[in-house]
């Protein structure tokens, strides 16, 4: 009976997305007393959905990666969903429009060896970590007004929607990354701005936190991944025609246009 109550979630969440409309959270409709262990099965059902239609798994993402988070969460640990072929746009290109979608500016890890855990450390992470680059992330949650719980978004994989990664690689010994500086604009209009320690006092520390969690059912992070590590500021809502760009310190400036 379980295993058929997650299903019929992945199944409710994958039509939202498809269909690009809006619904009531799972903890409404389905299953109020949702916990975090169930609502990873129900992701792992969603995501077995999107393998089987053939995407592929481009990396992780870690969400919640600030402890102001949690405390408006009522969580003790960041969430992670994963990030897909089909998501990612071209630096300088066009970003479909969804539901609601906001955009968070990001620093990405290009893993360089497998990390796998449990007792991984933010210095592990950087020693295994071939590259870092910029990225915006587009977050679209499937659930009217961005009225959910913790575990409504994590079996909604994180409301992972699309992702624009930058063009310049660079070794994260070339940066003290926990001082990164960015900033996220909209039509030229500084929006927000942050830096790496706003992620867990260092960005790879969340990357650490991931290899952890995901080590609990027997997984890890692979060599080749592309890892969203969290976001360095504010999620700002977007509209259609809106352009964005992000600008880090050494890495340069990742920009879209938002779409029809």
């Amino acid at each position: 009976m379980a295993s058929e109550i997650f299903k019929q979630i992945a199944d409710y969440l994958e039509a939202a997305e498809l269909e690009k409309r809006e619904v009531v959270k799972i903890t409404k409709t389905i299953k109020p007393d949702l916990t975090m262990a169930e609502a990873y099965q129900a992701q792992e059902l969603l995501v077995q959905k999107k393998l089987d239609r053939g995407h592929k798994i481009v990396g992780p993402k870690m969400g919640l990666t600030s402890k102001a988070k949690w405390d408006q969460m009522g969580v003790s640990e960041p969430i992670y969903g994963y990030v897909f072929d089909y998501m990612l746009v071209d630096n300088g290109g066009v970003v479909p429009f969804q539901i609601h979608p906001k955009v968070e500016a990001e620093i990405a890890f290009l893993i360089g060896e497998d990390i796998e855990g449990p007792g991984i450390t933010g210095a592990q992470v950087l020693a295994k970590t071939e590259y870092v680059l910029p990225a915006l992330e587009i977050i679209d949650s499937r659930y009217e007004n961005f009225n959910f719980t913790h575990t409504d978004v994590i079996a909604d994989n994180a409301s992972t929607s699309r992702v624009v990664f930058g063009n310049t690689l660079r070794k994260p010994s070339d940066f003290d990354l926990e001082l990164m500086g960015a900033t996220l604009s909209i039509n030229g209009q500084i929006k927000d701005l942050g830096a790496g320690a706003a992620v867990l006092g260092h960005p790879a520390n969340a990357i650490a936190v991931l290899a952890n969690m995901l080590a609990r059912k027997g997984d890890k992070i692979k060599k080749g991944e592309i890892i969203m590590s969290g976001a360095l500021t504010s999620a700002v809502l977007l509209k259609v025609g809106d352009f964005v760009s992000g600008k880090f310190d050494g890495l340069g400036e990742v920009t879209f246009t938002v779409g029809e």
